[in-house]
């Protein structure tokens, strides 16, 4: 019974991205927020290494994706601030960088087991998705 109210639980869930790097390339970090139906958030903050600022952002991407594969979820919706990354998944924009292609055909790929959907969010409503890329890096660096 227990498990069968935490899967409807994690059935839907929503996550905020974001991934940044101190220069471009330079040291980077992500940022990632999952929310279930029920109100309970997973907050992840992770150093990447060196990367540029699409690269970090995509990584986030793939972190939300993996995290909601993995809890089995059936549907995602994730919120970026990063409209290369957004218009990219959406299929508006090719993904012509040869760095970024190999990210986002993985994140389509695990994109296609959940009802997947993306959406830019302006960066001053992704604080605390940056706030924890940010820590991420500020830690790597101490």
């Amino acid at each position: 019974m227990v498990l069968e109210r935490n899967k409807l639980l994690m059935a839907a869930l929503v996550a905020y991205v974001d991934g940044g790097s101190l220069g471009n390339p330079g040291s980077s970090g992500i940022g990632v927020i999952i929310e279930g139906s029920d109100g309970h958030r997973i907050r992840i903050a992770k150093w990447i290494g060196r990367q540029d600022n699409n690269v970090a952002e995509y990584v986030a991407l793939l972190e939300a994706l993996q995290y909601a594969v993995a809890l089995k979820a059936e549907t995602l919706h994730v919120y970026s601030d990063s409209e290369v990354v957004v218009r990219q998944m959406n299929g508006e924009y090719a993904c012509r960088s040869s760095r970024l292609h190999s990210l986002n055909w993985i994140c389509r790929k695990l994109a296609r087991s959940l009802q997947f959907s993306i959406s830019h969010v302006r960066r001053e409503l992704n604080t605390e998705a940056n706030g924890l890329a940010a820590s991420a890096v500020r830690e790597a660096l101490s």
